[in-house]
């Protein structure tokens, strides 16, 4: 087989345009004897790490570069064009120089594309090979363009910059311009002494792939295959050819198919320094080191704030803490990390100096009496039995890693400061990868196939959403079967037998019976089967920051996402490579105590101080053993509220020990729990020596932390091995846990440091016994929860519940205040206040505040909860009214607050109720409002003007005076309507309120959303409704959107019910709407049946099966009854085409209503032959074709 060395070459990290996985690459070279392999991807290092780490671990040499956009000036924003370039790395050198010149490309020249100039290249060529590129290069370009001079020029400056380094690149795709291009290349090559060398523009593995690639751009571009107008590759000869075809494609040119081996040749040294199995050595230099102020070493420092801070946190510290801080020095010391927790140190300390709110800790660190200490975390380890060596042990290879919690409104200022502190050039965001799941593969590739939405809908009701597409069709059952009858060991075949049966266990019958007989929906799954794992975009890490001490930009490249810049490798690559990367996580909950601890200050005069107040009140535990945990941290799921009730905690080691039950898994142990607690159930343990260990969780094994100890106290491992143990059993390490097993039952020698481990049995205990208890922490280990985290989040959830407890109204309006936004938890919190017998009061132009606010026995809404409130005008409505006094009536409030006042806002405020208290009903207000905001504007010029009489003075000024009309005031359910419109939930009533009585045979309610379970990832597993589940329901229909199907043009409905606990998406598919079609109005008292579908990704709605209007007293709701005038949506479609104006008008046809909706477009005016629904779905889509200035409601 020809030599030949692919050196332009696109993986899947060119987003959605390359198409070659890393994994699949690697695979097929070994397979074809390729001993080097390259990636060249479009702008972007994002792959190269992993490319690096796997070439390696597979044998084989590897080669980073990138193709580059290269333009004149990269500061020149006015135009989108650049050129391609293809740059390899030489060595370390050439590494770092293209590091930098792709951060610079996305720092400093992004525009459309990340994109460098000449300069920067001339600047940063040492240890860099450079091709000249495709068609897309700017030799090439100028070539084609019949500027043959203008490329000699170019390609001599690429000589001059590069010397030999530099190559002309030729290719034949069988693009046409190819063949006019290549003779001309040859031609120049020879006149400036340059080589050629053959590639192949490669965007995926094989020819038969060409398909996905071009699946991939329609992804990307939002089209479909068949649409003739799309961008496309014209061949499919872009793939991973082999030497022999390369060769066939430039006979002529033998020289410039062994050239890929010079260039391969010229890679000397490796651009990251791996070891042997493919993983990164650390540069500690990385580490950011902390300078005392007092000119001391960091050991000195970290020494003296720890012995000050015992004596702050403990008065007059016992040998116990004493000897316990002294052990903990000596390892964090001893390994190198004093730096580390100064830095921590450093930013919670100015955090708290500023008074930005720090959770108590979170994670394994919470153990460290060091870090209590001085600050870093605030529960003390040694009264909750905290193991420091489950964060940090000599034996650790890792990192210790702080996770900090900070206030969600300021958690910003830290991070700035630390960028101040440590220079910007060192601090930045983690880049991460949204990737194509199996079902959103499936869903683009039938969008992409104009295969029908209910078709792939069909398919992706029955994946679970966890299962990769191949696992759905089994098609690794034999593999995994082959070795299990292979293997001869039997550990390793009992590990086989699992994976064998969880394979079984996870194949979809329906699914694989679909992707039989459907051919369609086959071609659908073989595709997404291909591009499932993909990375599809890039994001930023929610809480992951690096700190460096050196410039980050000279080490890892850089990438944007919008404005902000972060890493191109992802926190695991980050920190494998040395640098720190700190979790600065944003907590709600700390918000909510912070201002709800200021409310107090500010009602009652009262600081509240929680090292004062304790954690024993037995008025905390009291509301959480009620179950009345609503708002109270990790308490307030339905099913912690039953188990707290069950429970009944009277203090913080069961809030710890109920914190860490209730998660699938160990939540089979609650039961046992709470009856062992309230001497139901007998308390047992296999052995007197675990009575010390598990006295604390009833002789139940609950964290960790307990599974050490128990290697510790039975055996005599120190809590550095026992800690390996606990690893080894949490990744199922069959080999290491049958070695530990014989020396935690008969002893042996310590695999650390060569010490004897006595055994259970010399220390009294039976060997039978010593198996089972092994056995049984084998089984736990799994499942067994970090104590220290757990403690951290029981002194949050003791904080909120004590709050609760004593200051309910300032705790809620605290939940309310952080909550403006979501008008799923505003309906909660009203709706609780109002059970509580708390009064919800609506906004008062004379009383509310900016926000929501105590007062005297109730909450009332703040102004700003007006949907589209300005906080400007707000404030200066709020400052005019402290400044001269009350507003005596509408037409006063008019008169001062005019020129912050437009008609959305003050119609508005009329709404919501704001003016109810001066006496005048909200149809009469309603009706006057826009006359005399005009009057009030008049008079304001007038007076702004100084206007004279004839005589000198000034002309009295006018007085703004109001004469209502004789009309009735709305109805109630059109009162509510409207209040509900303006504040997105209803406050002075519900419509629903007064048939909750009447709904006996209604099996489900809104609340039923509340009672749930959520894992460590965030998955929701509800308790009371599954998927499938038919229900019925009542409530009032809030919106609908009426629609056609694809496949056939019939019409069906989505249309929200809504009860006073929430809503529920309901869809009425063709039989059923047209069935019911009459009962579907805005604001209709309903109860509907069906069948609910519970997904993962979008949610939980139900399938309707029938929708009956529901009767009051034996008599139908009254219907609202419509104004004198329908209301009106103004729509300005000046800006829309031809074509954009058609999809404008068929998009408007699917919001089928009442109200009237008129376009201008230029000097033409339309309205819609029947209204639209005025809802936020149609709004969103207006905002997608139009600007929102243009979309003007007016209710008439």
């Amino acid at each position: 087989m020809t030599d030949f060395i692919h050196l332009h070459l696109h993986t899947e990290y060119s987003l959605l345009d390359g198409a070659c996985k890393i994994d699949n690459l690697i695979e097929h070279c070994k397979a074809n004897g390729i001993d080097t392999v390259c990636m060249t991807d479009h702008g972007n290092m994002y792959g190269t790490l992993q490319l690096a780490e796997k070439a390696t671990m597979a044998g084989l040499k590897y080669i980073i570069g990138c193709e580059f956009y290269v333009t004149n000036d990269m500061n020149d924003k006015s135009s989108n064009t650049a050129e391609h370039l293809v740059l390899l790395a030489k060595n370390r050198k050439g590494y770092i120089n293209l590091v930098q010149l792709d951060s610079m490309a996305f720092v400093d020249g992004f525009y459309y594309k990340p994109k460098i100039d000449y300069k920067a290249l001339k600047e940063h060529c040492d240890g860099v090979i450079c091709l000249s590129a495709c068609l897309a290069g700017g030799i090439p370009r100028r070539l084609l363009a019949g500027d043959y001079e203008g490329a000699k020029e170019l390609a001599l400056f690429f000589k001059d910059v590069f010397k030999d380094d530099f190559y002309i690149e030729i290719q034949d795709h069988g693009l046409e311009e190819e063949k006019r291009v290549l003779p001309l290349l040859i031609k120049l090559a020879k006149e400036t002494h340059v080589e050629l060398v053959a590639t192949n523009d490669v965007h995926y593995l094989a020819r038969e792939d060409a398909e996905m690639q071009d699946v991939l751009m329609c992804i990307q571009m939002k089209k479909q295959l068949d649409d003739p107008k799309r961008m496309k590759f014209s061949t499919n000869e872009f793939y991973f050819k082999s030497g022999d075809e390369m060769a066939a494609l430039f006979p002529n040119f033998p020289k410039a198919i062994s050239n890929t081996r010079v260039i391969a040749d010229k890679v000397t040294e490796p651009a990251f320094k791996l070891n042997k199995k493919g993983y990164p050595e650390k540069d500690n230099t990385l580490i950011p080191t902390y300078t005392p102020p007092d000119g001391s070493t960091a050991e000195q420092y970290l020494r003296k704030l720890t012995a000050e801070g015992l004596i702050k946190r403990y008065g007059n510290p016992t040998q116990r803490e004493l000897d316990r801080a002294e052990y903990e020095l000596g390892i964090i010391c001893g390994m190198g990390y004093a730096d580390y927790y100064l830095v921590v140190w450093d930013f919670i300390n100015w955090s708290k100096e500023n008074g930005i709110p720090v959770g108590p800790g979170r994670g394994s660190g919470v153990s460290s009496i060091v870090a209590y200490s001085i600050g870093i975390t605030d529960v003390e380890p040694l009264q909750y039995d905290l193991l420091f060596e489950r964060f940090l042990n000599p034996d650790r290879v890792s990192m210790p890693d702080f996770d900090i919690d900070f206030c969600t409104d300021r958690r910003e200022e830290t991070i700035e400061y630390v960028r101040r502190k440590y220079g910007r050039e060192n601090v930045c965001q983690i880049v991460t990868f949204g990737t194509m799941a199996a079902k959103n593969s499936i869903k683009d590739v039938g969008r992409v196939m104009r295969v029908p939405y209910s078709e792939t809908d069909r398919l992706t009701k029955i994946m679970d959403g966890k299962t990769s597409i191949g696992d759905l069709l089994g098609r690794r059952i034999e593999g995994a079967r082959k070795k299990f009858n292979a293997e001869t060991d039997e550990d390793k075949k009992a590990e086989l037998e699992g994976k064998l049966n969880e394979l079984k266990a996870v194949k979809n019958n329906e699914f694989c019976e679909i992707y039989e007989t459907d051919d369609t929906l086959k071609r659908v799954i073989d595709m997404a089967l291909k591009i499932e794992g993909m990375p599809r975009q890039t994001g930023i890490h929610a809480a992951g920051v690096v700190i460096c001490q050196k410039r980050i930009a000279d080490n890892v490249p850089l990438s944007r996402n919008g404005e902000d810049v972060t890493t191109q490798y992802v926190a695991k690559e980050i920190e494998s490579l040395g640098m720190l990367k700190m979790d600065f996580l944003a907590l709600v909950t700390l918000t909510d105590i912070k201002k709800c601890v200021d409310y107090i200050k500010e009602n009652y005069g009262r600081d509240i101080d929680f090292n004062q107040i304790g954690y024993n009140d037995s008025g905390a535990y009291s509301i959480i053993s009620d179950g009345d945990t609503d708002g109270v941290f990790q308490l307030e799921a339905g099913g912690m509220k039953r188990f707290m009730k069950t429970l009944k905690p009277d203090c913080l080691e069961d809030l710890i020990a109920g914190v860490s039950l209730y998660r699938p898994g160990p939540m089979k142990f609650i039961d046992s729990f709470c009856n062992r607690k309230h001497g139901i159930e007998k308390i047992s343990y296999d052995c007197e020596a675990e009575e010390q260990i598990l006295k604390v969780t009833y002789g139940i094994p609950v964290y960790q932390e307990q599974v050490m100890q128990i290697f510790q106290f039975l055996a005599g491992f120190s809590l550095g091995e026992a800690d390996l143990v606990r690893r080894a059993m949490g990744k199922k390490d069959k080999k290491t846990l049958m070695a530990q097993k014989e020396k935690f039952i008969h002893g042996g020698v310590s695999d650390i440091n060569g010490s004897k481990i006595d055994g259970c049995v010399k220390n009294g205990i039976a060997p039978d016994v010593a198996n089972k208890i092994f056995g049984d922490m084998e089984g736990f280990a799994s499942y067994a929860f970090n104590k220290s985290h757990a403690a951290a989040y029981a002194v949050l959830a003791y904080q909120t519940a004590w709050l609760k407890k004593y200051y309910c109204k300032e705790f809620i309006c605290a939940l309310l205040n952080n909550r403006l936004n979501k008008i799923d938890e505003i309906t909660k919190y009203v709706i609780y206040l109002k059970e509580k017998g708390f009064k919800v009061l609506p906004p008062d132009i004379n009383k509310s505040k900016t926000v929501f606010a105590v007062e005297n026995d109730g909450v009332r809404f703040g102004l700003s909860a007006l949907k589209g409130a300005g906080q400007a005008v707000i404030d200066s409505i709020i400052e005019e009214r402290e400044k001269h006094g009350n507003f005596k009536s509408f037409p006063d409030f008019i008169s001062r607050c005019v020129e912050w006042l437009n008609s959305r806002l003050v119609e508005g405020l009329i709404f919501a109720g704001a003016f109810d208290d001066m006496g005048v009903s909200r149809s009469h207000l309603a009706a006057v409002y826009e006359q005399l905001c005009s009057r009030a504007k008049a008079i304001s010029k007038q007076k702004n003007s100084a206007q004279m009489s004839l005589f000198g003075d000034i002309i009295e000024e006018e007085k703004l005076e109001v004469v209502y009309p004789d009309i009735p005031e709305y109805e109630l359910n059109e009162k509510l309507s409207k209040e509900k419109q303006v504040l997105g939930v209803y406050v002075s009533g519900h419509p629903f309120e007064k048939y909750m009585n009447v709904v006996p045979d209604c099996t489900f309610n809104c609340s039923f959303f509340e009672d749930y379970v959520e894992d460590e990832d965030g998955n929701r597993t509800f308790n009371s409704i599954s998927d499938g589940m038919h229900i019925t329901m009542a409530g009032i229909i809030s919106s609908f959107r009426r629609t056609t199907t694809k496949r056939t043009g019939s019409f069906m409905a989505f249309i929200t019910v809504e009860d006073v606990y929430g809503s529920l998406d309901c869809v009425c598919f063709p039989a059923v709407y047209e069935k019911f079609k009459g009962e579907i109005a805005n604001d209709k008292i309903v109860k509907v049946k069906g069948k609910l579908d519970v997904d993962a990704e979008k949610g939980i709605s139900l399938i309707v099966d029938e929708i009956m209007p529901l009767e009051s007293g034996g008599e139908k709701p009254a219907e609202v009854k419509s104004a004198v005038k329908r209301p009106v949506l103004w729509l300005n479609a000046k800006n829309l085409d031809d074509e954009a104006f058609d999809e404008f008008l068929n998009m408007l046809s699917n919001y089928e209503g009442d109200t009237v909706c008129k376009i201008v477009r230029g000097s033409e005016r339309y309205m819609l032959p029947s209204g639209v629904n005025y809802c936020r779905g149609l709004l969103a889509e207006l905002c997608s074709f139009i600007e929102l200035e243009d979309i003007k409601y007016v209710d008439n």
